[in-house]
């Protein structure tokens, strides 16, 4: 049994898609003096990092922030709008729309969960077909993962609101942003989003530890008539204390400090272009794997993830085996494949903190990886990466645009 070195030299390889490396930056404004929550210094901080946040949300209504893992911007935005026995439309894209109905259902809400293959994303179609035939709008939202951290499958949310719309439907449109905000484009205002979903574990480049929630107008409405119990979730109170720059509890203040710096590094690198290089090392891993010989868990090329890959073994093979090797072996860690896809996929995260020669790193270690565990495959993955990135150094988002999205460079987010 090959075990791993106790005394391994160099920095772990983190390659999970989610929890993602922590900057040294960020790390550096962890590490400072906790500051009085209640004094003017903490009020300026969060008045700097609500505005930022709209930035990256792209939103112009109010974003609360929550001391809480994605789970609990999950409970937030269901238990602020909807009251017992409500519908609401769900899509079995993966693990974590799986576990999002489970809550849903635990919370007393009545779930239509249209059943899925865990390789393709939420269908419009399917979106307009259910809402024309609620003719008493009895469905009150509809709940999409954006980017499904389980399969490496992004649905497009433009498709999705422009089917609401056409059903001339009023239900409420909630999209979990955990594994896409900061790294594939995102524009709640813009693309009609009522409450949007977001962790800082991933693109926000942060520990585990904070949530969020973004709202529209509408959902500020609906957040009046719900009746679903609330206290600690509650936005009202939440909103009220951050007009002022505090919150109704004692917040996580340091990392509170770490959201504001790694807002202050997506703004400085802009962006456009952390949603470009995003989706150029997605293509990067896609071009290895394919010259692998392996096959692309996600079906439709619109639909590519540009956070994580998720890669299918061989019949035969054991992805979690692989992926012990592959720890043992060179101290990196790769994504399991979680719910039915346990020991079927591996997941190569490539978001947050990262750049080129991580990329190569990371693919050397995976390519070495499939040979040590005698996974058939073809050599030559880390070359194909390789003659990709070095042939394409694109100077705008517009070079490497994430498929069946809108072009970033339409718009200016880091306009205040």
């Amino acid at each position: 049994m090959l075990k791993l070195d106790d005394h391994p030299s160099g920095r772990h390889f983190l390659q999970i898609p989610g929890p993602t490396n922590v900057p040294d930056r960020i790390l550096r404004a962890l590490d400072q003096p906790t500051i009085d929550h209640r004094g003017p210094e903490f009020a300026r901080m969060t008045l700097s990092i609500l505005d930022g946040l709209k930035k990256v949300f792209a939103c112009n209504g109010p974003v609360v922030i929550y001391p809480a893992s994605g789970t609990g911007a999950w409970e937030a935005a269901l238990v602020n709008t909807l009251s017992p026995g409500d519908r609401v439309l769900m899509f079995e894209t993966g693990h974590f729309a799986t576990l999002w109905r489970k809550m849903a259902d635990k919370l007393g809400l009545a779930v239509d969960f249209v059943p899925g293959d865990w390789r393709s994303g939420v269908d419009a179609a399917e979106v307009q077909a259910r809402l024309s035939q609620d003719r008493d709008h009895a469905i009150k939202a509809i709940l999409v993962v954006h980017n499904e951290t389980s399969t490496g499958v992004t649905s497009r949310i433009p498709p999705i609101r422009q089917a609401i719309d056409s059903a001339s439907h009023p239900a409420l449109l909630m999209v979990d942003t955990i594994s896409s905000l900061a790294s594939i484009d995102y524009r709640h205002t813009e693309w009609g989003v009522d409450v949007t979903v977001a962790g800082s574990q991933k693109g926000l480049m942060l520990p585990p530890g904070l949530s969020s929630n973004a709202m529209s107008e509408k959902a500020l409405v609906a957040s009046k008539q719900a009746r679903l119990p609330r206290s600690y979730w509650s936005w009202d109170e939440i909103i009220a204390s951050n007009k002022q720059g505090y919150f109704p509890y004692t917040p996580a203040t340091n990392l509170l400090y770490g959201l504001h710096e790694a807002i202050e590094m997506l703004l400085e690198e802009g962006l456009a272009n952390v949603f470009a290089r995003h989706n150029r090392h997605a293509e990067a891993t896609r071009r290895a794997a394919r010259a692998w010989g392996l096959e692309l868990l996600c079906r439709n090329p619109a639909e590519y993830s540009s956070s994580l890959t998720a890669i299918m073994m061989p019949e035969g093979h054991d992805a979690d085996a692989f992926r012990r090797q592959v720890l043992a072996r060179y101290d990196m860690s790769l994504g399991m494949g979680l719910g039915r896809l346990n020991g079927r996929v591996f997941r190569i995260g490539h978001l947050g903190f990262f750049n080129d020669l991580t990329l190569c790193g990371t693919l050397c270690g995976v390519e070495m990886g499939l040979a040590a565990s005698r996974v058939p495959h073809q050599r030559g993955g880390v070359d194909a990466a390789l003659s990709y990135l070095s042939g394409l150094e694109p100077t705008s988002s517009a070079a490497v645009e994430h498929p069946g999205a809108p072009h970033a460079e339409e718009r200016s987010l880091n306009a205040a």
